[in-house]
């Protein structure tokens, strides 16, 4: 039987990568792509399957209550991922608003209409950012039955879809599930982002704005290895689970800044302090035992090979990387950091690079 399968947000970086993955494993079934193509959403990620007539796009806003209603009872979809989103932290800070129309009244809209065709699963991507922060010197590791703990607007907005999502399902039998994912890395990720901004940045020999002291610790995981996940969930035949997803690849932001300057055989000291963002958490750390243990996924990718492939990607793709890279402008992003956070002189840190 052919499925009809919604790919919300799948114009974005886990989401185009996550359309790739399914259109290779399931040629038969039927996808949809629903992305209202925000300056962070690329179609052109999909180019060559919308051209082989393998994907159907949708420009639409999950936000419009009315428009998702009147898709979901035209189309009748069989399966919805959502991974439509506002992700970004910093534009939370400054701007919390659009995050909770399309973080939570989105996600709402999506839930309602599922519900009212019936929907046979819905996916709902979160992150493990919900949980809050570990903190400094911790060594426990976020758990599916880890309190809720935002610390951000983003996160917050995020943890309050979880939570809807879960209502859906214990007062309506919805058919739900949720992956909470650690740090993605891979090809695709927009430039505003910690791995591409700065891999831009060293290219051009232009200072890396790193906040803080750069020693907060996040999990990182391979794209192609998230994909892997979200998708052993939907197959499955689990109901109302929530699921940790993680590479257990911790990381300084302080150590991937290194590793791209020494891909690029550039000098540390284009590394440049900046006052650290507020609500700024320590240390995010997934276990991932109960996704192991009830569908037998873990990951694949080695980070060591999975960042030379997302460098080789970066390097081997300028023109998307400028493209991408022009929406919000560059420079005018590097004097968004500088008046938020003021540069700090490299000299009075130079000890913590050492």
């Amino acid at each position: 039987m052919v499925r009809k399968i919604l790919i919300c947000g799948g114009a974005g970086f886990i989401g185009s990568n996550y359309v790739h993955y399914i259109v290779k494993k399931y040629p038969n079934d039927k996808i949809y792509i629903l992305d209202k193509l925000t300056y962070a959403g690329n179609i052109a990620n999909h180019q060559k399957l919308l051209e082989e007539s393998k994907l159907i796009f949708i420009k639409g806003d999950i936000a419009d209550q009315k428009f998702v209603s009147d898709l979901f009872e035209e189309e009748k979809f069989d399966i919805v991922v959502n991974f439509a989103a506002e992700t970004h932290v910093d534009r939370s800070i400054i701007d919390p608003g659009i995050f909770i129309q399309t973080n939570i009244v989105g996600t709402h809209n999506l839930l309602m209409a599922a519900r009212d065709i019936k929907i046979k699963r819905y996916h709902q991507v979160s992150t493990d950012e919900v949980y809050g922060d570990l903190g400094d010197g911790s060594t426990d590791f976020f758990m599916e039955n880890t309190p809720i703990a935002p610390t951000c607007p983003y996160a917050a907005t995020k943890a309050a879809s979880d939570l809807l999502v879960q209502s859906y399902y214990e007062t309506y039998k919805l058919p739900i599930t949720i992956s909470r994912c650690s740090n993605n890395y891979g090809p695709y990720q927009f430039t505003e982002k910690l791995i591409p901004f700065f891999f831009k940045l060293a290219s051009e020999n232009k200072p890396l704005p790193l906040m803080g002291d750069g020693l907060n610790i996040r999990d990182w995981i391979y794209v192609e290895d998230h994909c892997r996940a979200i998708d052993v969930i939907v197959e499955s035949d689990k109901y109302g689970e929530i699921y940790n997803i993680g590479g257990h690849n911790e990381k300084t932001n302080l150590e991937i800044s290194k590793l791209i300057l020494k891909y690029l055989k550039k000098d540390d000291n284009l590394i440049m302090f900046v006052d650290d963002r507020k609500a700024h958490d320590r240390r995010y750390a997934m276990d991932p035992s109960k996704i192991k243990n009830d569908l037998g996924w873990e990951p694949k990718i080695k980070f060591k090979d999975g960042i030379h492939l997302t460098f080789e990607w970066y390097n081997n793709n300028p023109d998307w990387v400028a493209e991408t890279s022009n929406r919000i402008i560059l420079a005018d992003n590097i004097r968004e950091h500088q008046k938020i956070y003021n540069f700090k002189n490299l000299k009075e840190n130079i000890k913590i690079l050492k």
